[in-house]
């Protein structure tokens, strides 16, 4: 038996699936890159006052985003808190946010609730609060998560059609669209009853969120 066509097949499937394996490693790599910068475009301080000032129909927003259990190997979290400027100390929307690579080349940002929210207000003041906190007692809003894709030098994404449900105003779903860049923040969530009329959010375009720091 002449071995030599199989030894030279052997070699091709190995060299194949070398190939393949450094292939799936350089996708992975990218996917974790990417994540790492959408962190760093999100994190930080914004404000939509200079929206507010040139449009009555939209209030002065203050909005705070922190990385947190940055050890974690498998996603990056943030801790988010929304406020009224002139409320500043009692916010309306307290979140923390999972972002992670995806098997199709998008990042998914999954949205949880806080189970005491008034505990964590201007947490970032208090080093070491979150260490106290574990991922698998935050309340995951199902269906809610935003999917986002790098576009230009941006990432843009939305939510899944009408998965996220919402009960707010008359509503049974919301939607979510956002735009991240290095100098800002584009978000637009809106509320939808039952015959896909909207009942609440922004009618004309999503609030716009200027970076402070």
């Amino acid at each position: 038996m002449n071995k030599f066509p199989f030894i030279i097949g052997l070699i091709g499937i190995i060299s194949l699936t070398a190939c393949a394996h450094r292939h799936l490693t350089a996708n992975r790599t990218d996917a974790q890159e990417e994540v790492a910068q959408l962190l760093a475009m999100m994190s930080g301080t914004f404000s939509s006052e200079e929206q507010a000032r040139a449009d009555t129909l939209f209030y002065n927003i203050n909005l705070v985003m922190v990385p947190i259990w940055e050890q974690d190997p498998q996603a990056k979290w943030l801790y988010v808190e929304q406020a009224v400027t002139e409320y500043i100390d009692r916010p309306y929307r307290q979140r923390v946010y999972r972002l992670s690579a995806t098997a199709d080349g998008m990042i998914e940002s999954r949205v949880f609730e806080l189970t005491d929210p008034a505990r964590y207000i201007h947490a970032w003041d208090t080093p070491g609060l979150f260490d106290q906190l574990k991922p698998d007692s935050l309340l995951l809003r199902e269906g809610c998560a935003v999917f986002l894709k790098k576009d230009g030098n941006c990432f843009a994404g939305s939510t899944h059609d009408k998965d996220c449900g919402s009960t707010l105003r008359g509503a049974t779903y919301a939607t979510s669209k956002v735009r991240v860049c290095e100098d800002g923040i584009v978000s637009w969530d809106q509320g939808w009853d039952a015959e896909d009329q909207q009942v609440w959010g922004a009618e004309s375009q999503g609030y716009i969120f200027k970076r402070k720091k």
